[in-house]
């Protein structure tokens, strides 16, 4: 019963999404809805936390909008998710960041960059 479970999850979930890390800031393109409209809204964040797994993961992302920090926390398998762009690889030592949260200015986003091995030819 529980592989048959998780053959039903595996088909539900996306494929599309680049592989996410507390530490990332990524651009987000989300869908939104108002009235009888549709437009896609950016939203660009640092990963702050990430929590369930499968059809259930969601992540926390925090950006600083107009000196305020405004946090979302968004389910990884929604459709209103048009697309996940990875503009920097944090490096942290910690699953969860919330000790971002207390910080202001510009140390709010400061997360050391992480260097991605590349085969020389890419």
């Amino acid at each position: 019963m529980d592989q048959l479970i998780q053959l039903v999850e595996a088909s539900q979930q996306r494929q599309d999404l680049p592989d996410l890390r507390p530490g990332d800031t990524i651009k987000m393109q989300l869908r939104v809805i108002e009235g009888e409209k549709e437009r896609l809204q950016a939203y660009e964040g640092v990963v702050i936390s990430e929590s369930g797994a499968g059809t259930n993961r969601t992540i926390t992302v925090r950006k600083i909008s107009n000196g305020i920090g405004v946090e979302r926390i968004i389910p990884l398998n929604s459709p209103n998710i048009e697309s996940i762009e990875i503009r920097r690889h944090g490096k942290t030592r910690r699953a969860k960041l919330g000790y971002l949260r207390k910080r202001t200015g510009k140390a709010a986003l400061k997360v050391k960059e992480r260097k991605i091995n590349t085969p020389a030819g890419n």
